[in-house]
Order: C-alpha cells, then structure tokens, then sequence
C-alpha cells in the first residue's frame, strides 16, 4: 500500500520532534526500502536529488518555513497504516532514527541513487530530478541481500 507522505511523516514525528532535513531522509528510506522489500512505492511522492541529498518537494513545501526548528506531529489518524507496514517503518526507525540530520544527508550523498540523479550537476548547484525508483529498488535490494549472506 502506498501511503500520502504526511502520514508517514506524522509517523516519525510521534517517535521524536525533529528537523526537517531529518524528517525528508527517514521518509526517503521508507521510500526507498519500500521498493527494495515490497517492489512498490511505500509513499506517493517522489524524491528528488537536492544539494543536501532526498528531498520531497510537497514535504519542503509543507515545512520550508521551519528548517531548523523541530518539528512535532500533527493530529492525523495513523490507523490508516497497517500493522505490518508499522513494523516495517519501525525497522526504518531503528536502522537511522538515531543519526543526526547531517550524517542522514551525508549518508545518503553516498548512495548510488542520489548520485546517480544528480550526475553533471556541480555539489552545490540545485537539481530536481527525481530519483529513480529503479535505482532505489536495485540499490536497497543489494544491501539486503548482502545482509542474507
């Protein structure tokens, strides 16, 4: 199932107040390890290749005007998420909700996707091309395996 990012979003927050530079790339990786587990988009929204890496232009939309505050969830019913799907933005959680909004950027400049959407750009020049889910789904799928082994 394929959630609006507000919710998931809203997930996130309830687990902590954040930043929203934290906020886009934990809803990055629910989005890319959507594709890599499920082979389908866990948000309907696309990333985009930003200079401080993932970025949903509706999230930046939503929250551009507190960038460096810490954000805090808002009243949304979260019983439209299912349990399974809950267990799996846990494992998300637990996987980066304990680094810091730079070493989420960084981490995510280091990866495959983001690089590879924003190939022929300089590092601080500005970009919206959307990053592949494609990409995403190869990428996420190969630490996976790797993990199997």
């Amino acid at each position: 199932m394929s959630y609006p990012i507000e919710v998931i979003a809203n997930w996130f927050l309830l687990k902590e107040s954040m930043t929203h530079k934290k906020l886009q790339k934990l809803c990055y990786y629910a989005q890319a390890w959507g594709y890599a587990l499920y082979d389908a988009p866990f948000i309907n929204e696309a990333f985009q290749a930003w200079v401080h890496g993932p970025v949903s232009p509706l999230l930046y939309e939503k929250y551009k005007d507190s960038y460096l505050k810490k954000l805090t969830p808002e009243d949304i019913d979260m019983s439209m998420i299912e349990e399974d799907d809950q267990d799996f933005l846990e494992r998300v959680w637990l996987t980066y909700g304990e680094h810091t909004p730079n070493s989420l950027e960084v981490l995510t400049q280091k990866e495959q996707p983001w690089k590879e959407a924003r190939v022929g750009y300089k590092t601080l020049e500005p970009c919206t091309n959307e990053i592949s889910p494609v990409t995403m789904q190869r990428f996420y799928r190969s630490i996976y395996d790797e993990g199997d082994a």
